[in-house]
């Protein structure tokens, strides 16, 4: 009977070390190796090369010189990272109908040189609270606004949104994206810091 609990606790040793230890080890330097953006958690760096966040998840900007992100159902106040969740409204519920008809409402008064129809992904929340992209069709709307609040031409604006589009993976996964936070950090670049 002794024999046989030390071949089991010696094989449960062994487990617990290749399986605790040496496999996770080689997978993390593995991907610190091949993927180093990825593994580190895809963080966006300002111009003093500080993280600001992450290029996979959204965070709040309501400054009117900012590409500004869909709405937020993640956590009391939105993009909150350890509240991951959508609102779970569904398409008759008037609770949601009344929150989008005010997002509406306060996108035309924000950006009343913009488009008459406010892009849908605009006003509504992503199923996880934490998407951070918008269609090219939501950036661009928002450029009139954002090149006022900076002082710019609009087609400069446009232009540096144009650039930081994403197109579908592989030509054919997903749809044309933008990543609100990359843009904002580009606008930052490009023209400093708003006042």
């Amino acid at each position: 009977m002794l024999s046989e609990t030390m071949v089991a606790l010696r094989m449960t040793l062994v487990t617990l070390v290749v399986t605790g230890l040496v496999y996770p080890l080689t997978i993390t330097g593995v991907a610190r190796t091949l993927f180093p953006g990825a593994s580190g958690g895809s963080l966006l760096e300002d111009a003093n090369g500080s993280p600001v966040g992450s290029r996979l998840i959204g965070q709040a900007f309501s400054n009117p010189a900012y590409l500004q992100p869909r709405p937020s159902a993640a956590g009391a106040t939105g993009y909150d990272g350890t509240a991951s969740s959508g609102s779970n409204l569904g398409p008759t519920s008037q609770k949601l109908h009344d929150r989008v008809q005010a997002d509406i409402e306060r996108l035309k008064k924000e950006n009343p040189d913009a488009g008459e129809t406010v892009p849908a992904d605009l006003v509504t929340a992503s199923a996880s609270g934490l998407d951070p992209h918008v269609s090219p069709a939501g950036a661009l709307w928002q450029v009139p606004r954002i090149a006022q609040a900076r002082g710019e031409e609009p087609g400069r604006i446009q232009a540096v949104i144009e650039a930081n589009i994403e197109h579908p993976t592989l030509g054919f996964m997903g749809e044309a994206r933008v990543n609100v936070l990359a843009v904002n950090l580009a606008l930052n670049r490009k023209f400093g810091l708003p006042h």
